[in-house]
């Protein structure tokens, strides 16, 4: 079996790239359903619906050019806000596509994470959800994170609830509450930070999303659609990502 940095290598070589140059951890900012939806007068689940196909493919995309992370912005806490109607279809629509994906997850030894409050979930959901990475928990390959019920912010305040937590019980040291720390008690604790941030549909905005972890990740905004987002979009960021210099704070040397 390949490992990550021969499959990324291979895909590198192949793009006209070194290693070095290749994302290892892609985030994407899935937006557009509804205006696809819209464009062909469907209703606006249907969109969702496409969209939730769309997750499958770009994540065997990615598997086949060796990211080793994609996390994906699948429901926002903000996104409760939406008619009851559009929530409950969204919530279906996950149900389905949770269990639905287990073959695909399984056949290519991905392995289903969460980002996000698990119990604020409706049960079937819910259920959908930790059976799926139940199943897929000794998976080796490529980590696959939903941020489902996510908020960044939400995020952090429960990283700092479970620091307190544990400053107060003497598990932890006030010179123990470092960049680190935090970082362990974020959902999803060895996640590495995503290099690439995507975001379809031309918005410019990061909506809540990763608010610790994209501190240093170059950003891709393109106009398409997430719905008709494909693997010749995906290799477009890629190449824009390559041209990019990653300072991380510093300054470019002569």
């Amino acid at each position: 079996m390949e490992s990550f940095d021969e499959k990324l290598s291979r895909t590198a070589a192949q793009l006209g790239l070194t290693l070095e140059q290749m994302p290892r951890h892609i985030a994407i900012i899935m937006d557009g359903n509804g205006r696809w939806a819209q464009q062909r007068s469907l209703p606006r689940v249907e969109g969702h619906r496409e969209g939730a196909n769309i997750i499958e493919r770009i994540s065997l995309h990615c598997v086949a050019l060796g990211i080793e992370s994609l996390t994906l912005y699948s429901f926002s806490i903000e996104n409760w806000k939406r008619p009851k109607a559009e929530i409950n279809a969204l919530m279906h629509i996950h149900s389905e596509h949770l269990v639905g994906i287990r073959p695909t997850l399984m056949n290519n030894n991905v392995k289903l994470l969460h980002l996000g409050r698990i119990a604020g979930l409706p049960e079937p959901v819910r259920n959908d959800l930790t059976d799926t990475m139940d199943m897929t928990s000794a998976n080796t390959g490529m980590k696959l994170a939903l941020a489902l019920n996510y908020g960044g912010r939400a995020e952090l305040v429960d990283a700092t609830q479970k620091i307190a937590q544990e400053y107060k019980n003497g598990k932890l040291r006030l010179k123990d509450i470092d960049e680190q720390c935090v970082s362990q008690h974020l959902y999803a604790d060895g996640l590495a930070d995503p290099d690439l941030l995507i975001r379809t549909a031309n918005e410019m905005r990061i909506s809540n999303f990763l608010l610790w972890q994209i501190s240093y990740s170059e950003f891709y905004i393109t106009k398409t659609l997430w719905p008709n987002f494909t693997r010749t979009s995906l290799e477009r960021a890629i190449m824009a990502y390559a041209k990019r210099t990653r300072r991380f704070g510093t300054v470019k040397t002569s």
